[in-house]
């Protein structure tokens, strides 16, 4: 969706610090809440669902809160939606009695469950598609300009751009249904972009950007000619 969490490219909102120390956490809570997010997964919430969810925090929140609140954040209007806890508990910081079986209770892991886990391949994303690849290596391609009111990968700042593809990486699980419960693949790409593409005042620069996109949001024609 086009909202705040969306900032690539945008000015207005200072430099990025480069230089930013390499401590993942800065304080005990935030390594807990990893923690959490990690093990207590809910039911068929996928990354992209969780994405999603992150995303429709208000303005105000997303940029002033700090990185780990804002997964907390997400966590918790991810187990109410999921029906694990009423929002009576979280405020009174008790469990109801009865209001979630413990046997359709989801599985809460370790840390030692949940690295076993990654390490079968739990988490990959690629599969197989009867389609064949609509572009090749080398093929100029045009991105859609189109946004919309649901969880996306395409960026704003490279809508309705021209880029020339790289590479291709096979299939891979469309992140825009799957947030929406949907499970499809879709051929992926390296599509390279000049920065005076995306932004003119880099022309005259050799600079360039490289994102992987998935074929939906590619064409082989720009839609403004």
């Amino acid at each position: 969706m086009d909202g705040v969490h969306d900032l690539g490219g945008k000015l207005g909102y200072g430099a990025i610090d480069v230089d930013e120390s390499d401590v993942v956490f800065h304080h005990a809570w935030e390594g807990r809440e990893w923690g959490i997010s990690r093990c207590a997964r809910v039911p068929g919430c996928t990354i992209d669902w969780w994405r999603h969810v992150r995303e429709l925090i208000k303005p105000e929140d997303y940029l002033n809160r700090p990185y780990f609140d804002s997964w907390a954040q997400t966590d918790l209007a991810a187990y109410l939606n999921a029906g694990i806890f009423a929002m009576d508990e979280v405020i009174s910081g008790k469990a109801e009695a009865g209001h979630y079986m413990a046997e359709e209770a989801p599985p809460v892991m370790d840390k030692d469950a949940v690295l076993a886990q990654d390490r079968k391949n739990a988490f990959r994303f690629d599969g197989k598609v009867e389609s064949e690849p609509q572009f090749s290596i080398g093929d100029t391609v045009f991105t859609s300009s189109i946004g919309h009111d649901h969880h996306t990968r395409l960026p704003q700042y490279v809508r309705g751009k021209r880029g020339v593809v790289q590479c291709h990486h096979g299939a891979h699980i469309f992140p825009d249904l799957s947030a929406q419960g949907i499970e499809t693949h879709q051929h992926l790409y390296s599509i390279v972009f000049e920065a005076a593409e995306l932004w003119p005042e880099a022309k005259g620069r050799c600079d360039r950007v490289y994102l992987d996109l998935w074929e939906s949001y590619l064409s082989g024609s720009d839609a403004n000619e």
